[in-house]
């Protein structure tokens, strides 16, 4: 049989061997290219966040130790984790762990379920002047935590509060700065800061679910409420899931807040909160090894409790 002779195409690429190099050329230019920009964000990351992070673990396996009965020159030593051992055994800072659990078992429902009925709301067909709620709702977040602390700080103290004032006006008496009521007081300012934030992301996600499932739920006859909850709610859940994340690792970082709200009232210490403990051992007592030993434990922390929400988020995800 005879040899089909060779088409203008396939002599054309046996012709030139080059012509099979050139996309690896261009990727790896490409590659180079990428490379060269992202190379000043690795560098500023390294030196804004790793570098910090390596100088906290080291410091805090040592401590300043003074010879002879403490009056002679204090010297640094290796102490492993003694540091470590010293802060879970301080009633106070596993005091404070005591109240940020109870702090998220009440501020994590209250947001997220604000967020959550809020955006269902504002994307309800029966929603008139979205832009406007919208605007209303995230207004909050714009206020910096410091001034909205000294906001609810001034709405809370008896004799210059108008709310007090109307409640002691209508005969109910309370005061939000005492030991019973500080927590809650604490969870609403971070619920007024927090909640809009959360609703304009899931009030983005929820525009993302495809008009035609919820026009032929409607046609089957599902209400509002009915295709909430078995259709826009489960398609929604990998938005929900990143808010759990950032919600959870937000409230290890409480600080703010009850720091302003400390001037206030003797109801919070200095050591009310973790991260108020490892501020007082560093700036107040002097003592940065343990501080850094509480930043490292606090981080774990947040490092155990994002894994664990991750894991239940994919789980939801995938049932």
């Amino acid at each position: 049989m005879a040899t089909p002779a060779p088409t203008k195409q396939s002599t054309t690429v046996e012709s030139n061997p080059r012509a099979h190099s050139k996309p690896r050329a261009m990727s790896g230019t490409g590659g180079r290219t990428a490379a060269l920009f992202l190379t000043p964000f690795f560098i500023i990351f390294a030196l804004a966040m790793v570098a910090p992070v390596i100088y906290a673990i080291v410091l805090s396996f040592f401590a300043q130790q003074k010879s002879g009965l403490g009056f002679g020159e204090a010297k640094t030593a290796f102490v492993g984790l003694e540091n470590y051992l010293q802060v879970l055994q301080s009633e106070s800072f596993v005091g404070g762990i005591g109240r940020l659990a109870l702090y998220c078992l009440l501020y994590i429902p209250c947001m997220v379920g604000g967020a959550l009925a809020f955006a269902l709301l504002l994307d309800a067909a029966v929603a008139r002047a979205r832009k406007l709620f919208q605007l209303l709702v995230f207004l909050p977040h714009a206020v910096p935590g410091v001034i909205a602390a000294l906001i609810w700080a001034y709405l809370y103290t008896p004799g210059v509060s108008p709310i007090v004032s109307a409640l002691e006006t209508g005969g109910i008496s309370l005061n939000f700065l005492d030991n019973q009521l500080i927590l809650p007081s604490i969870v609403n300012i971070a619920v007024w800061e927090w909640t809009g934030y959360n609703v304009i992301v899931l009030f983005t996600a929820l525009q993302a679910v495809p008009r035609e499932i919820l026009e032929a739920a409607r046609v089957d006859g599902a209400g509002e409420v009915r295709a909430a909850i078995s259709i826009k709610l489960p398609l929604i859940l990998p938005a929900l899931s990143v808010i759990m994340l950032f919600t959870v690792i937000g409230t290890l970082q409480l600080f703010t807040e009850p720091s302003i709200i400390s001037k206030a009232t003797a109801s919070v210490t200095s050591t009310w909160v973790p991260n108020m403990w490892a501020y007082d051992a560093a700036f107040n007592r002097h003592n940065l090894n343990q501080a850094a030993a509480a930043s490292i434990i606090i981080a774990l922390m947040a490092a155990v409790l994002s894994w664990a929400v991750t894991r239940f988020s994919s789980r939801m995800n995938k049932a």
